[in-house]
């Protein structure tokens, strides 16, 4: 595993350990979040779980290649269903933009983890 591939993990797991944290304490930010996009603390707790979740695979995949891969690409839905709804939810396009530039570095943890 490269260096570039196992620093992606990393950078990705810690910031969706952050995120979902958040989402399922529903910190108020995170609750105001919800709300915004039409959904319920408990939708967004499941999201929550989901990025947790994910953080763990890409940890995990730092050994088990296969399993970061996997988490990788179920980063890459979820940010591509994030872009969706803050489009959806009528937000400026920039406001998809952290999602989208994510969503990237996931694609590219794929990419690289696909690579050997």
């Amino acid at each position: 595993m490269s260096i570039a591939t196992t620093a992606l993990a990393v950078v990705l797991a810690a910031l969706f350990l952050v995120l979902g944290a958040a989402k399922l304490a529903a910190v108020p930010a995170m609750r105001r979040a919800a709300a915004h996009a039409g959904m319920t603390t408990t939708h967004y707790r499941l999201l929550g779980t989901l990025e947790v979740a994910a953080a763990a695979g890409l940890l995990a995949g730092l050994r088990i290649t296969a399993l970061g891969a996997a988490a990788s690409a179920g980063l890459i839905l979820l940010m591509a269903g994030a872009v969706v709804v803050h489009l959806r939810s009528g937000d400026p396009a920039a406001r998809g933009l952290p999602a989208a530039v994510v969503g990237t570095l996931a694609a590219a943890h794929l990419l690289l983890s696909a690579a050997g």
